[in-house]
Order: structure tokens, then sequence, then C-alpha cells
């Protein structure tokens, strides 16, 4: 079943019909001001936080879906018919009700037509502004003139904290006060306590959003969620629609909403349109200086104009048009798209995450900073310092950075027993990918506070966290399991050991002496250099397990993903990354991933362990907390997918890589709407594997470390295109069928049209490299051969 499709020119995903089998939804705004509307204009607003600046309602996880939201209802006074913009509150039958949604770069475009009544509302919010848009355009289709009556409707949040306001209902009741100053409608919380913004986790400041409507005269209100829906009544037929005119309800306690009442009339084919402005501050000041800014037409598509141009052009980092459609989709717009949404909410603001992590988690913005380097590399840089002093004078890291709070060199780190073992090796990806994305060597020697006191280098940060998995080692020689690993159903103790940590160990030293070697160190080189050499042998005597690498040992020795298991035997994660570590190569590597291969492929995608957990003791491994083929329990886990699909092109498997890479990726799944049920142009977390009897099914979109990797594999090891040092590295490793690709790739501020040719049919090996007519040895263009436009030719051969 195919319910939308991808509009690659206008970057935006088409959804022709509206009753998708789960909400399918968008990002707006910024850090600042963020927001998330689904194809039905359900969703919430929030201020810096989504778990502690909320200040729209959305009630999770309920039917109907995703609501409520960002609604504008429409009543014909003739013959009291009403329905809604969005097919969604009121939801006419699809046999009346035409709808089209169109999800771009941080806006949303929703069509209807009803009753002769066609509808586009635009919703997006304006750069740099605290406030969002709902730019509506109302025509007439029939031949008789129409008098409607038109109701925004948005549910207020009683405090901007969604615990306070979802479940300390003896407190939230009796802080809001409703009010209207000049037709603008002010929601205040806490209204006689300090005013102000400044401190988001103080759940006692006076706040305030405001509600405007320009275009059209203001008739009437209600800011009363019972009396607009009747105590009994529902988003699907409000009362106060149902009459036809607002009470001009203010309420004071209970609960609040927004609803502003207007009228028009419409000729045969004549159109009008209104602009809704809804946002941060105060009616009288901010919200009557929106309007001020934003209240007229021609104005809201500049600023539209403004928005799209800006995303863009942040997407320019790279192009490519290869022999497959739906990965250009992917490559082009949604998966770089996805990686800058992920990069800026970590797992902090979705239909999924619900205020429960708040903040930057440690493990995952490192890693999703790899997705956005090339589009952002400023940007991001100002994140991943931001994480290094994230990290403790320890070694270790606090598991949660809050940007909107976060205190270097006073901070209070976590204790011993709350250390994650696997949070700061990641910073062995990411800071030397940055480094070799913008060519600044001298970031290595940038001087970052720890989290709770003293300073170093960047360098210096590297090393320490070295440092703190050798100085908490097991009997084995691996680091110990801390809190957690990645994994973190995985019951391993404080003084456990994981081998997946210890193949990312051995990836930090082995990038770690690359960088001593760089700067000339050679005693921390020569220090690195032995510590690896001890950890290839503990490796070899005491993690491999015949035919795969052990997952972990328990401090008393039990062995876990072994062959001595009758359940989870073998892991996905520490198996690519004994190819990815340089640990394990060669014979020995092909031999490892056909086990992984034969064990652990689906149609979907590697599961992340077979067979899965139901009666093994939860003290051991606590998977099985979840249903067999989801999450960690034998599930597809999609963030470990990029890693297979990573060893497979070191391995030269160019096939096998890609036949991979599809089998999770969403637009290959465009088609079967039924199946995936969740969004197809976005990554997201786990797949249901073919232990579950909803084999196929996907969950959790959007916020998943999968995107960063996904994109991350799909350009620097299928396409191959990869920032070294010394240069840009062209190294690609595809399927023999494909005869050409040509890319566009934004390097150090220069523009390289990179056209890739495959005359012999091969997956990997590059016979001859030219730049600008002049022939290179090897397969690095170097900087000095780098001008402002390049023209690349690679022949594979």
């Amino acid at each position: 079943m195919q319910l939308g499709f991808f509009d690659d020119k206008n970057k935006e995903y088409v959804i022709k019909r509206p009753d998708t089998p789960r909400s399918w939804s968008n990002y707006l705004g910024s850090t600042e001001y963020g927001a998330i509307i689904t194809n039905n204009a359900g969703g919430y607003s929030f201020y810096q936080s989504a778990a502690q600046g909320r200040f729209t309602r959305l009630r999770f996880n309920s039917i109907p879906m995703d609501q409520p939201g960002r609604y504008i209802y429409i009543r014909d006074d003739a013959n009291r018919d009403f329905w809604s913009a969005s097919w969604q509150p009121v939801g006419k039958p699809l046999s009346k009700y035409k709808s089209e949604c169109r999800h771009g770069t941080a806006y949303t475009k929703i069509s209807s037509e009803y009753s002769s009544i066609k509808t586009e509302t635009l919703y997006f919010v304006p750069l740099g502004k605290l406030y969002e848009c709902w730019f509506l355009k109302i025509t007439n289709k029939g031949r008789k003139k129409r008098k409607l009556k038109l109701f925004t409707y948005v549910e207020y949040a009683n405090n901007w904290s969604f615990y306070q306001d979802q479940v300390n209902l003896q407190y939230s009741q009796y802080i809001m006060k409703m009010n209207v100053v000049g037709k603008i409608i002010d929601h205040g919380t806490n209204v006689m306590m300090p005013y102000g913004n400044e401190i988001i986790e103080d759940v006692e400041q006076a706040r305030h959003s405001f509600l405007a409507l320009s275009g059209a005269p203001v008739k009437g209100f209600d800011t009363d969620r019972n009396i607009f829906l009747g105590t009994y009544g529902s988003y699907a037929n409000p009362v106060v629609v149902e009459k036809g005119k607002c009470t001009n309800s203010i309420a004071v306690g209970d609960n609040a909403c927004g609803v502003l009442q207007t009228e028009i009339t419409l000729n045969s084919g004549e159109s009008k349109e209104l602009v809704v402005l809804m946002g941060i501050g105060k009616a009288e000041v901010e919200g009557k200086k929106a309007v001020q800014e934003t209240g007229k037409p021609d104005k809201v598509k500049e600023e539209f104009e403004k928005l799209k141009n800006f995303w863009h052009l942040r997407l320019r980092g790279m192009t490519a048009e290869t022999p497959d459609n739906e990965l250009n989709s992917m490559l082009n717009m949604w998966n770089p798209y996805n990686c800058l949404i992920t990069y800026a909410w970590s797992r902090a603001a979705s239909l999924i995450y619900t205020g429960e992590r708040d903040g930057l988690g440690y493990r995952d913005t490192v890693q999703d900073l790899l997705g956005v380097l090339h589009i952002i590399p400023d940007e991001a840089r100002g994140y991943l310092e931001l994480m290094i002093t994230g990290q403790a004078s320890t070694g270790g890291a606090m598991p949660v950075v809050k940007p909107f709070s976060h205190k270097p060199g006073s901070e209070k780190i976590p204790d011993e027993k709350e250390y994650r073992s696997d949070d700061c090796m990641w910073l062995f990806n990411t800071i030397p990918a940055y480094v070799k994305e913008t060519g600044d060597i001298s970031f290595y020697e940038k001087v970052l506070p720890y989290a709770d006191k003293g300073e170093d280098t960047v360098i210096g940060h590297m090393r320490r966290a070295i440092q703190f998995s050798l100085d908490r080692s097991g009997a084995h020689g691996f680091p110990c399991g801390l809190f957690a690993d990645w994994n973190d159903c995985l019951q391993l103790g404080h003084d456990g050991e994981t081998t997946f940590v210890a193949f990312q160990l051995r990836y930090a030293l082995k990038e770690y002496i690359e960088i001593c070697a760089l700067l000339e160190k050679n005693a921390e080189k020569q220090w690195a250099q032995e510590h690896l050499d001890i950890l290839d042998d503990n490796l070899e005597k005491h993690a491999w397990d015949g035919d795969w690498y052990l997952r972990a040992y328990r401090a008393d020795g039990l062995k876990f993903g072994s062959k001595e298991n009758s359940e989870a035997s073998i892991f996905l994660e520490p198996q690519p990354w004994a190819i990815i570590s340089g640990h394990t190569t060669g014979e020995k590597a092909e031999k490892l991933m056909n086990v992984v291969n034969r064990r652990l492929l689906t149609k979907y995608g590697l599961m992340i362990c077979d067979p899965p957990t139901e009666k093994t003791d939860p003290r051991v491994i606590k998977s099985r907390l979840f249903n067999k083929g989801m999450k960690e329990n034998g599930s597809i886990f999609c963030h470990t997918q990029g890693w297979g699909v990573i060893a497979e092109t070191i391995l030269g498997k160019g096939k096998r890589a890609y036949d991979l890479y599809r089998k999770f990726m969403p637009a290959a799944y465009n088609t079967k709407a039924e199946t995936r049920e969740i969004e197809p142009y976005v990554y997201n977390q786990f797949i249901n594997s073919k232990y579950n009897p909803r084999y196929g099914a996907a969950r959790l979109p959007w916020l998943s470390g999968s995107a960063s990797w996904a994109y991350y594999t799909i350009t620097q090891y299928i396409l191959g295109i990869r920032p070294g040092y010394s240069g840009l590295l062209i190294d690609p490793c595809i399927p023999p069928a494909w005869k050409e690709i040509k890319i566009t790739r934004i390097f150090r501020k220069k523009c390289f049209n990179i056209t890739i040719k495959n005359p012999g049919g091969i997956e990997k090996g590059i016979k001859s490299i030219t730049i600008n007519g002049e022939q290179l040895s090897g397969n690095v263009i170097p900087n000095e051969k780098m001008a402002e436009k390049n023209e690349v030719l690679a022949i594979l051969g």
C-alpha cells in the first residue's frame, strides 16, 4: 500500500491519504522554538525544552492519534455543517473529503477540499523568531456565495513542565490564567510570580504565550477548554462550533484553550488569506509585535521563502545521482534532514519521547554529530565542544548534557556506579571526523574545561577517555561494563567486561596513534601502541568463541553471546566492530561476516541477537522485558545496521553491503505502508524481526542514531567520499551493476563535482582519478590540488 511519494524537486514528501497507519510527522522551528506537527495537524510546541518548555498539549499514545494540535474549524452557516482544515479532528468521510499533506524542510502544508471549499494551510516558524505561523488560504470552488465561520483551536498546558502539567494536577490545575488583550489571546501560568523564561527548569516562573489572528476581524473568542468543547464533547464536535458562536470565556484555573473566531464571505472562485501567529511572550508585547512583523500575507510569504532557502542551503553539503531513485530521495533530502533534526533534539522531543528525556544524551549526540559535520561544520563544532565539556575529569561522561543550563567546571559528575562504559569512546569517531572535514588540526590543541573541574586540550580529553577505560578493566583485560555499555539490557555489573567496548577501545587507540603521529607526540604514540598490542592479544585469547566474538563477561566469568548460551548466543555489535577497529582482517573477517549473515540476517536487516531471550535470568540479560523480536530482544536494531554495512565495505563486498543497506532504508518501503506503518521518509530505532508476529513493522521514528550512521555509511563507505587529514579520499564500494554515479560534495568550502564510472562492473578499487584534467596517483585528492571548483573523474578497475 502506497500512501505518498517523494517530490524530489521541491524536497517534500507528499501524503495523499490522511488515514496513515500511524501519525506521519515533521519538525518546525529551531532549538529555541521547536514544534512537532503531523499529517493531520496534531502535535505540540515548546520553548528550548520539550520537557520543561512545552506550552501546548498533546495526548500521547491515545486514540484518535496525535490530538490535540493546531486546528482550524470551518462552519457553513447556511447548512450548519462543519469540518476542519486538516482531516482530523472532525474526520469527515474520505469519500467526500480530499486531503494532501506536504512535509518539507521545517514546514508542513496541509491542503483539503470539502463541500466545494478548498483550504491550504502552511505551518512554519520564521527564522530567528519565537513564534509559529499558520497561513491559511481558503477558496470557494463552488458556484454559490458562501458565508463561513472559522475557529482556531490550540490546547494549552497549565505549566510548561510536562510533568507538572500532566501528572501534578493538584498543583497545575490552579495556576493558569487566561486573558484577551487587543483581540490577542494571552496564555499565562503562575502569573503572579516573577516573570521570565531565562531559567527553563524553574517551574514556578510566570510565563506567557500568545495567539493572534490577522486578515479578518476577530468576532469572538474562547479560552476555557470545557466551554469550547463541552464537558462531554470532543475535538471532533466542539459545542461552540456546533452552535456557531464563541462565548468569550476566560479560563482561570482548570484547563485552557486558544480559540479565535472570525467570519468570511466568499464569492464563487474567490480566495482569502488569514494568518494565525502563536508564540512566546505576552499578548500586549510580543504578540502585538509579531502581528506587526508577520501579520500580512506578503510578509508571511517572504519569511517562508527565507526559511526554505536557509534549509535547502544547509542540505547542499553532498548530493548524488545513483541508479537507485529511492536512495537518491533519501540522500539528497530526507536522510541529511533527519540527521539535522536528530542533532538538534537528540532523544528529547517526538511523538514517542514524551518528556522523560531532557537534554542531549552523551553517547547519542556525539554519534549524531557524524551525520551533520559536512553540512554545518562550524555550527557542529559548537555542539562538539559542548559535549567534550560534558566529560568529567575522571575521563567518564555525564549521561545527559543540558545545553540550556550546562555550566562546565561546576557540574556534578556521576557517581562511579553511574558511568556508562561506551560514552567517551564515541569521541574517537567524531572528533577525528570533524578535524578531517575541516582540516583544522589545531582543534586537537584547543583547551576546554571538564564538566566538574580542571581543563585540558582536546587530545588531552581523548587521552583521559582512554585511561578511563584502561583503569576500569577486568580480569580478561577488557573495559568494565560499569552501569551499562551501549546495550543497556546486558546486566554485566560494574566489574563485568564488554568486548564491544573493547573493540571501541581498540579503535580509539588506533585513532589516537594516528593523531599523535600527526602532532609528533612520539612518547604518546608509543604508549598507545603498547596498550593496543596488549589489547589485541587479550581479544584473541579471550573474546573469540570459535566462529564469532563473545559479547561480554560477567565478573564471575559468565559468558554473554557464546555458543554456551541457549538464548542470545550471538550478538551483532562486536562482530562488525572487530573489523571496523582493525583487529580482525582478511579471511577471518570474511568468515566472521558470513556467520553474521547466516545467523542474524533477515529480509529487513540484521537482528541484534539470536535467538531472543524468554527464559534467561533477567539478572543476566533483561531484554526479556520486551516481546521477542522487539527492541533489544532480537529486533532489527537499525542503529547497528550501518556497522554491518561498513564492515562489508571494508571487505570489498559492494553488493552485499548495499543489499543490507536497502533492507533498512525507509524509502524502500514506500509502497508497503501496511507493513512498515511509520513514516517511509525517516529512519527509526528498530524493526520487528521474524520472531514477532508483526514482522517488518517499524517503530520510534526520527530521533535515532540510525539516521546519522545510515548517512555516514552511505556517503563515506558505499559512495566512499571520505575526508582525510591530507585531502579527500575517493573509495567507493558499490554493487557491480552500478555503472555511473554523479556526486556533488562541498569540502573545506570548495565544490567537487565527482563522476564515478564502473565500466568493468566491479565492487571496489580505483583504477584512476583525475582532478581538473590532471591525473593523480592513488585515490586521495590532496589539499594542494584543490581549486574553488573541481571536476573529478574516478574510474573503478
